[in-house]
């Protein structure tokens, strides 16, 4: 199994997702990669958002009413599961679809002409269909969903971002202009104020609803939560500092005040 719902409390509607902290890669997918061992670690340190597990389940045990976390366990290099599958997503111009072709600094990660099915076939359609399964479940349970989606970015621009040359605050707010209600972004402002720097849809913007519910269902709320790595760790790839702590208490009364 490439990823893992851990339960939270069965009246929470609340889901953290936690799409892309993780570095494995199965073999049999590192063999379809071009890069060499050291340059595949070196793009695993600028892709991973790392740490963002940890800070996702530290938030989770601090929560009055414990929310679920729904975690990648594969590196974003075998399947993004957080991309279009089709010719939706506008980051294949860059080569990063669902199936990254080129790395964050436009090198060949996989040859451009090979069949990205398998890769959908084996990793994203079960992905999607689980996290599907984890909304509706909040849905029967509660009513609504409010998926919190939990990242990191790179304190300065990479070549691959579509919309680098923007404002980098220390904490960036994805929103949806169907699946972000007010009051969530509102409680999301308030819950990170201690930062000062709190941002809106710069440099990335737009939040993650399973297909089946986005842009029909208004009862799934969603907002993506970006830190800028500079303040919890050191960058590419590094160790997390003190900031991790005080971030995970930042998500969770982010949690605690959603909105009910």
């Amino acid at each position: 199994m490439n990823f893992a719902l851990t339960p939270g409390a069965e009246h929470s509607p609340v889901i953290l997702h936690v799409p892309h902290s993780a570095r494995e890669i199965p073999d049999d997918v590192r063999a379809g990669i071009v890069l060499d061992d050291v340059a595949l670690d070196r793009e695993l340190d600028h892709i991973t958002d790392s740490h963002t597990a940890r800070i996702a389940a530290e938030a989770a045990a601090a929560c009055a009413l414990r929310p679920w976390v729904f975690a990648n366990g594969l590196s974003r290099l075998v399947v993004d599961p957080e991309r279009f599958p089709d010719e939706r997503e506008e980051m294949l111009a860059v080569g990063m679809g669902a199936v990254y072709t080129r790395t964050t600094h436009k090198d060949v990660l996989r040859e451009g002409d090979g069949d990205p099915e398998p890769l959908l076939a084996q990793y994203f359609r079960p992905y999607a269909r689980a996290m599907t399964d984890a909304v509706a479940g909040r849905l029967a349970a509660t009513g609504r969903a409010v998926i919190v989606d939990v990242h990191s970015y790179p304190s300065r621009a990479q070549p691959y971002e579509l919309h680098g040359d923007g404002p980098r605050p220390a904490v960036c707010l994805g929103t949806d202009s169907f699946h972000t209600p007010p009051g969530v972004l509102a409680a999301a402002r308030e819950a990170f104020a201690e930062w000062g720097d709190v941002g809106l849809d710069s440099p990335f913007s737009g939040t993650y609803v399973p297909l089946e519910f986005h842009g029909t269902d208004p009862r799934v709320g969603a907002l993506m939560v970006e830190i800028r790595r500079d303040t919890y760790m050191t960058e590419p790839g590094g160790p997390a500092g003190p900031g991790l702590t005080r971030l995970a208490s930042a998500l969770a009364r982010l949690v605690d005040a959603l909105p009910g």
